[in-house]
């Protein structure tokens, strides 16, 4: 597993040390269910991204390719992977809402994939997606409430948003999970480190404070 918005921005920092050019434009493919609310109504939060990020985005519909190029007139940099995180979080489930909090260079992505744990059977990844779903959500409600994430079962992969300490906490969870750990030992896990972010944010002030 890796958090791309990480490795990516260091990249990108040691190609700006050397003088090297950014990539102009960045592919990628979401399922094809996921290109309508990409899209939006009339077209609105494709606009949207484009707006925050400084963005072209171009659409197959029929394939579900994408291909995102900076404006003209962008000023960040890092414009067009930003574009690209938002709408990688789009094709793995996340409202479009929750993905426009990448704009944040603080706010990561993370993706696991199931099959990586526990296999290819079917069987095996529908009943890891429900254990960490939980009954009537309950699960993937506690991770979320607990790390201050957003977290989006979809597919064959648990994507997780936010910062990155939380994330890490919220992606130690779901690999307890998928490691076999009952319910009540991932809760014990994620209450325990809650408090230990709290006490950190008396000690050290709010760039510490843990998302209600």
């Amino acid at each position: 597993m890796r958090i791309e918005k990480y490795i990516l921005k260091d990249n990108v920092i040691s190609f700006r040390t050397r003088g090297e050019n950014l990539p102009n434009t960045e592919y990628l493919k979401i399922p094809k269910e996921r290109v309508g609310v990409l899209i939006g109504p009339h077209g609105k939060t494709k606009e949207t991204i484009e707006k925050t990020t400084e963005t072209i985005i171009d659409v197959d519909s029929e394939a579900g390719s994408i291909a995102i190029s900076p404006q003209e007139d962008a000023k960040d940099p890092l414009a067009v992977w930003k574009a690209r995180y938002m709408v990688k979080a789009i094709g793995r489930g996340f409202n479009p809402e929750i993905a426009l909090k990448l704009i944040d260079d603080d706010v990561m992505l993370e993706i696991i994939n199931l099959p990586d744990y526990v296999g290819k059977s079917k069987k095996a990844v529908l009943r890891q997606k429900g254990r960490i779903i939980g009954k009537d959500g309950k699960t993937r409600d506690i991770i979320t409430e607990m790390t201050g994430t957003y977290v989006s079962i979809y597919g064959k992969t648990v994507s997780i948003i936010g910062e990155m300490e939380h994330l890490q906490i919220a992606k130690e969870a779901v690999e307890m999970i998928l490691d076999g750990a009952r319910h009540k030992t991932v809760y014990s896990f994620l209450e325990r480190k809650k408090q230990e972010m709290k006490l950190r944010e008396i000690k050290m002030g709010p760039s510490y404070i843990l998302k209600d």
